[in-house]
């Protein structure tokens, strides 16, 4: 059966079988055009242009098949499609080499978010007045000009403690 587009009037060739008598929703590969297809009344008599034009039809898309091909491209589920288009290769080892590419994509697509960075830079914070407060004598022993310094931010630690336990008990 040949189809024509209403709107670019590019002729195709379909399969009789692939109308059904309640119709199909068909799409012109060129322009995008869309329609719903029901078959011709008269299925076995096809007149003499009908007939000419297949003939012309069918001459024409053999020797323009290769020119066609080469535009539209290849199949989407061909070999050649699917190792351009996704990079998958169809062979024994594809299975392997499509399992590694998708780990290394995951791997690629995972980062290091805002909240892991604040997470991990409060961690290290708090990591660092611990180990500060574990050296505080020594460190007010070998120095001893440091003993304001020190003094004075765990006093500012400890005011900031008390103003976030009155703020949730207000909540």
């Amino acid at each position: 059966m040949i189809l024509e587009c209403k709107s670019c009037q590019k002729k195709f060739l379909v399969p009789d079988n692939a109308i059904t008598s309640s119709g199909r929703l068909v799409q012109c590969s060129s322009c995008g055009n869309k329609w719903t297809q029901y078959p011709p009344e008269k299925k076995n008599e096809l007149s003499k242009k009908q007939t000419e034009s297949k003939e012309l039809f069918t001459k024409k898309s053999k020797t323009k098949k290769k020119k066609a091909s080469r535009k539209s491209g290849p199949s989407i589920y061909s070999k050649e499609y699917l190792e351009k288009k996704h990079g998958i290769k169809i062979d024994g080892n594809s299975s392997k080499e499509f399992v590694k590419k998708t780990i290394k994509n995951k791997k690629k697509l995972k980062g290091f978010g805002f909240y892991s960075y604040f997470f991990t830079i409060l961690i290290f914070v708090i990591a660092l007045f611990g180990i500060l407060n574990l050296a505080r004598e020594n460190l007010i022993f070998h120095f001893p000009f440091l003993e304001i310094y020190i003094n004075m931010l765990y006093e500012n630690i400890e005011n900031f403690i008390i103003l976030f336990k009155d703020l949730f008990d207000f909540l």
